[in-house]
């Protein structure tokens, strides 16, 4: 039986970040940009050197075909340099729902505003383009900051799945979930223009 279809493949353009489909041409600039082993620390699967960062293509491809995701490579402007990717995934037409994650950035373009762009332009296609009515983030519950992230640009925290799934080093992680539906999306829109906005040392995220 074929897979259901995921989302068509799309370019999202912002003012200091494009998203576009991830092709095997991002492999070797995001295999360099994924230098710093950290930047996986809260990962179910460690991403080490070039064979980690082969597997995640493979799997992102993989989930992509079978009509479960839509990853993309994130493309730093100016320069056209991919520094990091993100996808929609456990994508569910019937129930129009996603989740947006698998997300990393290069180390440089941490804390610059480009995860507040990157989301923004990834919910305004879901809510806007794809008619979603909801979009999900799960996070470790050790990681502080992609919770403060996800508050701050407005998404509910739903609840915690406690012992929710065994991760690299074989610790046991329990996973938060927050959300964002088509009603909040007016909102949440709201704030992240204004994120957007504001200067640099106020809207880095």
């Amino acid at each position: 039986m074929a897979a259901e279809p995921g989302f068509p493949e799309v370019t999202l353009d912002g003012r200091h970040v494009r998203l576009e489909p991830l092709a095997p041409s991002h492999l070797a600039p995001l295999t360099a940009a994924a230098h710093d082993p950290a930047i996986f620390q809260y990962f179910a699967v460690g991403v080490n050197g070039a064979a980690g960062m082969q597997a995640f293509f493979s799997e992102a491809f993989d989930h992509r075909d079978r009509g479960h995701a839509c990853p993309f490579a994130i493309v730093g402007k100016p320069g056209d340099h991919p520094i990091g990717s993100t996808r929609f995934g456990a994508i569910d037409r019937k129930h129009r729902r996603a989740e947006i994650g698998w997300t990393w950035l290069a180390p440089g373009w941490q804390r610059t505003g480009v995860n507040t762009e990157m989301k923004y332009l990834m919910l305004r296609h879901a809510f806007e383009s794809l008619g979603l009515l909801r979009v999900e983030f799960k996070t470790d519950s050790l990681n502080e900051k992609s919770r403060r992230a996800l508050t701050r640009i407005g998404a509910t925290e739903e609840g915690t799945f406690r012992n929710h799934m065994v991760v690299q080093g074989g610790r046991v992680r329990h996973s938060v979930w927050f959300s964002v539906t088509d009603g909040d999306w007016p909102v949440v829109k709201q704030r992240l223009e204004g994120l957007m906005a504001a200067p640099p040392g106020v809207r880095a995220a």
